[in-house]
């Protein structure tokens, strides 16, 4: 079985090119069927969960061509009413699965998705979702381990979100763009992975207003062209090479992004004492010879700080000066994460939704299990700032959203490698001073 073996306990420097936003490109790769005309999608990341979506496009008889290991050309062009039905065992496993609700039922009034898997963080409920089918004249049901939404005709509604949903909003804003009339989405999510799908969908010929705020207005078309589209950078991608300088004492500039994605993440490791540099689309983090100090955070919706960011954040925290305290209010399981960390050394203690984190010197060494994407990144992180060697297994959720993760690390100085057995992890270990 893969894993990631490592030496850590000095200082990385150096660039890294972040590529295209994971979660931009599912919404978009689910967006480009509702066009019978072909889609030419650039900047996306070959990482697991994208490979999944375009495996569930072809299987439902989307025309899937893969130009590079980035850019891609889909059309929905021969994609039929009597087969809009999503289910396999690979996209059982990622969340985003539902994006094909939202663009089958906008383009063919009818879909039939398996429900969503993913990373077991919390309870991910797709109520606002329905919610939102239902508005616009959709039947939804959900049986056997499959939601199935259906109408003869979609109309556009006044619809509220009772909670802040990134999945909902994009989900709903898609079926929208082609119900007749117009909608209006309020108490929409603002990531900029919506605002994302939202310039997708019209330049596709769309008609959607205020996608980013908390009000967003949809007058419905009746069919959508084709369009060349760039995903946007990956927001928290970034975010952890940014918390990785910090963690390990480096100097680190992520190059390909839009620093005020990045504002939340930034503010925060400025805050306890690293020196952040913006440029036009780059941001340097510098944590050298730093004394770190610590901190408070809350994970809110954009612009607030990521909850996706959490672990990476709490790696920092850990060994930063003092008591901090991180309240997560978005998902109720993001602290799995915290018994790995303990093999390390980390005193960290939870208390339901609040984790406080004692400041230690530094980690030491332990081979550990990825519980999920982020954490299992974050344990990453903290691999490569302790002293002396660590495994991670289960690494194969962290490849779910990381592409080339150890390359681009290596890159920047870090000592470690992909193994599957125990004879090469010997060889590493043998290998490295």
């Amino acid at each position: 079985m893969e894993r990631f073996v490592m030496k850590g306990g000095h200082p990385l420097s150096g660039d890294v090119v972040i590529g295209g936003a994971k979660n931009a490109s599912l919404g978009v790769l689910a967006a480009a069927v509702m066009a019978d005309e072909g889609c030419l999608i650039e900047n996306m990341p070959d990482v697991r969960d994208t490979n999944v979506m375009l495996q569930a496009i072809e299987g439902i008889g989307g025309i899937v061509e893969r130009i590079d290991a980035h850019t891609v050309r889909i059309s929905g062009a021969a994609i039929s009413k009597d087969n809009t039905i999503v289910d396999d065992e690979f996209i059982r496993k990622i969340r985003a699965s539902y994006y094909l609700l939202g663009a089958l039922l906008g383009k063919y009034k009818k879909a039939i998705v398996a429900l969503p898997g993913g990373c077991d963080i919390g309870s991910r409920p797709i109520d606002q979702h329905i919610k939102g089918f239902t508005a616009l004249g959709a039947k939804v049901s959900i049986g056997h381990g499959m939601i199935t939404a259906e109408a003869e005709r979609l109309v556009g509604a006044h619809i509220y979100m009772d909670v802040v949903s990134v999945g909902a909003t994009i989900n709903v804003m898609m079926a929208a763009a082609l119900a007749e009339g117009r909608t209006i989405i309020e108490n929409a999510a603002k990531e900029p992975h919506i605002v994302d799908v939202a310039n997708f969908l019209n330049s596709m010929g769309a008609n959607i207003k205020g996608a980013g705020t908390d009000v967003i207005r949809i007058k419905g078309v009746e069919s959508f062209h084709g369009s060349n589209y760039a995903i946007i950078p990956d927001q928290i991608e970034a975010g952890t090479f940014m918390t990785l300088a910090a963690a390990t004492r480096g100097d680190i500039t992520v190059r390909n992004v839009i620093p005020k994605h990045l504002e939340a993440i930034s503010a925060k490791l400025a805050e306890i004492g690293c020196t952040i540099h913006e440029y036009d689309d780059a941001v340097r983090v510098d944590a050298r010879d730093r004394v770190l100090k610590n901190t408070q955070i809350k994970t809110l919706p954009y612009p607030g700080f990521p909850t996706d960011m959490q672990p990476q954040m709490a790696v920092v925290m850990a060994l930063s000066e003092g008591t901090s305290i991180i309240t997560e209010s978005i998902f109720e399981n993001r602290f799995r994460y915290v018994d790995e960390l303990a093999r390390m050394g980390a005193k960290i203690q939870v208390e339901g939704n609040t984790a406080i984190i004692t400041g230690i010197n530094g980690y030491t060494g332990a081979d550990m299990v990825a519980p999920d994407l982020r954490a299992g990144a974050a344990l990453v992180i903290a691999g490569l700032a302790a002293d002396g060697y660590s495994a991670i297994e289960n690494i194969e959720l962290i490849q779910r959203g990381y592409e080339h993760f150890e390359t681009k690390l290596q890159d920047l100085g870090a000592q470690i490698s992909l193994v599957d057995n125990d004879k090469d992890e010997q060889k590493f270990k043998l290998k490295v001073v």
